[in-house]
């Protein structure tokens, strides 16, 4: 009997050694990767046609025709129809709110205290909600989520792939933005505060004026004796944390403006419903805007959204980035691949729908230099499909992250 068990571990060890091995060769071959396309949006110029892109290390080292391009020995070739850089969502929930609708899987919002900087995306992201998973079959390789409306300052963003099995394998930046909401839906009732539009400002006015005060003061406290509150203000105040604040109604985004005008801070505007009526305003602040779902029910706050904003957005010469935004039922999600088609219908033009959801988003997250577009040095990140990624008809037949293929199939 004995020898019988030395026999089983034995074959348990080899099956173990195996698989590791297989595992290890998976993984390298998925670090050295070619990608073939009959059009290939890099977004770095004009489509290539019959191109290929050389990944090695979960970079891009090649990209260019095909003829011009040397394919490394047994490396792995994948082809599509068209390929485009892993699409951006540049602002979503996700990973907080869970596709259950259930109180367990709903950590967006904490409605206990009106304003709560110190409350971390990272703390709260589950990199194994199935919403993330199915945001990434349709080529959405990186999402920018975190404290949504709800709560006058909801908490702290982040910036993750939609890899990984921790947040701290996923996330890309912990802390990118301040979440506050303007606004219907960050009010409160019964005679708490804030209960109207201009509390809601009092509130936040009176917030940065104590921590800038206190910043001003002669022998001001160095941040080992702030609190985490004040730090998060103080990283506001001195142009390191973008405040992102949730305004849709024309009288709350110009609310958002003059706080940025006081108090010198970088405003982004998030969801931005009436922000087409306020063009030379918003580009006049230097604002950047976090544009609602093109197809957001247009009801309550959102009574008088528009299918062409993103035009004319892109028109002001105001730079903006599509989002999925926030659900508050099933499915909990929106599609940015999807919303970006719609605009794209509505004045946006395909290229430029294409760029609200790749460079353009990147470029307004801070995270261009490595990502939403095909260019040698920048993250191995694609979304490849049998036809045009805005015709419904179309599919995402592979999904490529730092490199290694995570979803390939029809989708």
């Amino acid at each position: 009997a004995g020898c019988g068990d030395f026999s089983v571990r034995i074959i348990i060890y080899l099956l173990a050694v195996v698989t590791s091995l297989t595992s290890l060769n998976f993984h390298a071959l998925a670090q050295d990767l070619v990608v073939k396309g009959a059009e290939i949006h890099t977004m770095a110029g004009e489509a290539i046609q019959d191109g290929a892109i050389v990944i090695e290390d979960g970079k891009i080292v090649a990209v260019g025709p095909a003829s011009t391009i040397t394919i490394p020995n047994n490396t792995r070739v994948l082809e599509a129809n068209v390929v485009t850089p892993g699409l951006i969502d540049a602002r979503t929930v996700v990973g907080l709110a869970g596709f259950l609708n259930q109180p367990h899987d709903q950590d967006q919002i904490d409605r206990t205290d009106p304003i709560q900087p110190e409350l971390r995306a990272i703390d709260a992201y589950n990199p194994n909600e199935r919403l993330v998973e199915w945001l990434r079959s349709f080529g959405i390789t990186t999402i920018h989520t975190g404290h949504g409306p709800g709560a006058l300052v909801s908490g702290q963003t982040m910036i993750v792939k939609t890899v990984g099995n921790t947040a701290d394998q996923a996330v890309l930046i912990p802390s990118a933005m301040l979440a506050a909401n303007l606004g219907s839906w960050a009010m409160e009732v019964g005679g708490k505060s804030p209960g109207t539009r201009s509390k809601q400002i009092s509130m936040l006015r009176e917030t940065l004026f104590k921590i800038k005060s206190i910043l001003e003061k002669e022998g001001a406290p160095s941040d080992h004796q702030l609190d985490y509150e004040e730090l998060i203000f103080k990283s506001v105040l001195a142009g390191d944390m973008p405040m992102l604040v949730t305004a849709q109604r024309s009288q709350d985004i110009m609310s958002a403006l003059r706080l940025k005008r006081e108090f010198g801070i970088e405003i982004i505007i998030d969801g931005g419903a009436e922000s087409y009526l306020l063009l030379d305003e918003i580009s006049e602040a230097g604002v950047k805007v976090l544009l609602h779902p093109t197809m957001a029910r247009q009801s309550g706050e959102m009574q008088n959204a528009s299918f062409s904003t993103a035009a004319r957005l892109h028109d002001a010469g105001i730079p903006f980035a599509l989002q999925s935004g926030f659900e508050s039922y099933v499915p909990k999600t929106r599609v940015v691949l999807w919303e970006a088609a719609i605009a794209a219908a509505n004045g946006l033009g395909w290229q430029n729908a294409l760029a609200s959801i790749t460079i353009d988003a990147a470029s307004l997250l801070g995270v261009d230099d490595s990502l939403g577009s095909i260019e040698v040095g920048k993250d191995g990140d694609l979304a490849l499909f049998d036809g045009d990624p805005f015709e419904y008809t179309s599919h995402v037949v592979a999904v490529v992250i730092d490199g290694s293929v995570v979803n390939e199939g029809s989708q």
